[in-house]
Formats: C-alpha cells, sequence, structure tokens
C-alpha cells in the first residue's frame, strides 16, 4: 500500500476526473451507513420504511435486484473506469522494462486485496483454519476484475478488451445453464447451480458457507470490471465532452436493453453474477457514470458533490476501517443518551452520527493530502 502526502502528489491534481472519485465516494456512502440513514429517516417519519424503500435498500433472497444489489458491480466498475487513466501514467512508454514494472504492480495489488478481503470478511485475523475464508469479498472480486482487465489492457486492442468481455458474459451463460447438475441442465438454486459445485469442490472447506459464488462468477466480475474499462477509455477519449455523455448513455440503455431481454432465459441472481444481472448492472452504472460526468465535470456543478470526494479519495481506507471497526458504538457513546428522548428517531440520530464521525476523519486525511492507495 502506498500513502500519499504531497500536494503535487495528491492524485486529485493530476489528470483524474472529479466525477470518477465523486461516484466512487456516493457507491462507498451505503456502505459506510448511508442505509441506515435512510431507514432511520424514515423510520422517524412514518414509523418504518415503505415496502418499496426496504425492498430497495436490502438483498432479494434470491432472484431478482434492488438498488442495495448496485454497491458491489458499481465498485468493480469504478475500478475499471479508472484504468485507463492511471494505466496511461505508467505506461510512459511501451518497452517491456516498462510493462514489467505494471505487471509487477497489478499482482502487487491482486495480492494485497486478497489480503484484505480475508482480514475484512474472511476471518483471517481469528488465526484458525477452520474459520478461513480463502474468497468470500468485494475486494477479491476487485482483485479479480482487476487482473483480468489489466492482463486484457496491456496486450490487446480496446475492440477485443470489449469482445472479450462478452465473450466472458456469453461462456458464463453457456456454462451455466448447459452443463449439468445431478443430471438436470439449467439447474440455479440456491445450492445447486454450476458455480457453487465448482466452488465447493475447489474451495472445500475454507468457502464461506452462503450461497454467494467466487471463482466461476469471476468471468462476471472481469465483465463488470471491462465495462468500467469502456467507460474509462470513453472519458479518456479525444470526443468532445457531449458525445462521450451521449456514448455513456447509449451504453448503459443498451446493456439495460440486453440484460433485461437475456434474464428471460437467464434471471438475474447476483449471489452468483449472473450475466444479465452483470449487464443490468453495467448499464446503470454507465448510466450514473455519464450523470456524474455530465453535471461535475462538464457543467462544472462540484460544490454538491465534495462530501462524496471526500470519501471516494480514500475508499480503500474507509471500506477497511467500517469492516474492522464498529463506528456505531462511538455514535452511540456520543448521542445514545440524547437519542432516547427522541423516540422514533434515535435510529437516524445514532446512525448520523456514526456516519459523520466516520467523514470527518477522512475529511482530515484529505484536508493533510494523505491518500492510500494500493
Amino acid at each position: 500500500m502506498e500513502v500519499e502526502k504531497d500536494a503535487a502528489a495528491a492524485p486529485i491534481m493530476r489528470d483524474r476526473l472529479m466525477s470518477i472519485d465523486a461516484l466512487r465516494g456516493f457507491d462507498m456512502f451505503w456502505i459506510i451507513g448511508g442505509g441506515e440513514i435512510v431507514s432511520g429517516f424514515f423510520k422517524g417519519l412514518m414509523g418504518k420504511a415503505p415496502a418499496s424503500v426496504a425492498y430497495q435498500l436490502g438483498h432479494p433472497a434470491w432472484q431478482g435486484f434492488s438498488a442495495w444489489d448496485m454497491i458491489m458491480p458499481l465498485f468493480l466498475f469504478i475500478v475499471g473506469a479508472s484504468m485507463p487513466f492511471s494505466f496511461s501514467r505508467r505506461l510512459k512508454d511501451a518497452s517491456a522494462a516498462e510493462k514489467n514494472k505494471v505487471y509487477a504492480h497489478v499482482l502487487r495489488r491482486v495480492v494485497i486485496l486478497f489480503i484484505l478481503g480475508m482480514i475484512a470478511q474472511g476471518n483471517l485475523l481469528d488465526f484458525r483454519l477452520d474459520k478461513l475464508h480463502l474468497y468470500s469479498n468485494t475486494l477479491q472480486s476487485i482483485a479479480c476484475g482487476y487482473l483480468v482487465a489489466a492482463v486484457l489492457m496491456l496486450n490487446v486492442s480496446i475492440v477485443v478488451q470489449a469482445g472479450s468481455g462478452v465473450a466472458m458474459l456469453a461462456a458464463y451463460w453457456l456454462l451455466m445453464m448447459f452443463v449439468p447438475v445431478g443430471g438436470q441442465m439449467g439447474v440455479l438454486e440456491p445450492h445447486s447451480n454450476v458455480a457453487m459445485v465448482v466452488d465447493q469442490f475447489i474451495l472445500r472447506g475454507f468457502r464461506d458457507g452462503t450461497t454467494y459464488t467466487w471463482l466461476l462468477s469471476g468471468l462476471g466480475f472481469g465483465a463488470t470490471t471491462l465495462m468500467g474499462v469502456m467507460a474509462g477509455h470513453i472519458l479518456k477519449s479525444a470526443k468532445p465532452q457531449g458525445a462521450k455523455v451521449l456514448w455513456l448513455v447509449g451504453a448503459g440503455v443498451g446493456c439495460l436493453a440486453v440484460g433485461w431481454v437475456w434474464s428471460l432465459h437467464f434471471p438475474m441472481i447476483k449471489h452468483i453474477w449472473t450475466s444479465s444481472m452483470a449487464l443490468w448492472a453495467g448499464g446503470w452504472s454507465f448510466l450514473l457514470m455519464a450523470a456524474f460526468y455530465y453535471v461535475i465535470d462538464v457543467k462544472k456543478y462540484r460544490k454538491w458533490a465534495f462530501g462524496f470526494v471526500i470519501i471516494g479519495m480514500n475508499a480503500i481506507v474507509v471500506y477497511m476501517a467500517v469492516h474492522v471497526f464498529d463506528f456505531r458504538l462511538m455514535g452511540d457513546a456520543l448521542v445514545g443518551g440524547l437519542a432516547e428522548h427522541f423516540k422514533g428517531w434515535d435510529a437516524y440520530m445514532r446512525e448520523t452520527t456514526s456516519f459523520i464521525i466516520v467523514w470527518l476523519g477522512l475529511l482530515f486525511m484529505y484536508r493533510q493530502k494523505v491518500f492510500v492507495k494500493i
């Protein structure tokens, strides 16, 4: 991991788009308390959140898609969107030595992400093999998607990169729908599907015991990250800003349309990262990227996004912090007694206070120009 503490080296001072950092921060906002704040608000206002809101703030049990399901694929998408910018800085020339340095950086980043994933969700710090989960976390899916996208970006054209993403989604569909499980094809049950069989066979006792799958689903992680890479190529291109927005919107609408049609045969199931779900989430990611880019970098309306940028600039720090520490305890210590006097609004007060504590820590890092990268 690298810590930058210099105004000239600070990422926000270089050739990166503020909209990407803001969108990353917007995504992280929901991870670090946004959902609980919204739920608490509705609880105070109406006694409980309406069913439609509650659905969007949770994961469907199996089949279906909610706004909350967007968090993980949007994270992968943003990682991909940043890659054309970061790789262009690292690949200052096309020499083999320079490319080998990039490969070394990619491998190091993949290893660190896997270790951090095991710390965050894989029980690594318990130091017990019987509790260790080797592959069970969003950071590890990012490592997989990043590795796939990086190898392709370093070796093939943009057209082949896009085609590879399509091929991975198609290959995953063929495997999931036409390889038999228990003598039957097209089985997509929580504990009975091809991806689950692969995970159980390879990971064995190191699985996390949930209905989420990881190894074969890596094809989907790679495709989702590549969709972000395509967005990054669009944003980095010499096209006029208006044309970039139209390309992003067009890609988003196209992914949504294909994903919805595909879901009629290959349902949207986030737990196993079906191809239709990947396209549906990718479509919304393209549209969110278009909206943030248009408002922030084209129209220059930036002040509203500052709070998200603070989060997005140190996303890895806050992700690990909220997985390792329970900031709600600090929130309860500060306002717990007061909140008891505001029946109905107590959850909102506690969750908002916890979020503010985290955000102020990130603001301090931002003001000190401390940015942690992998």
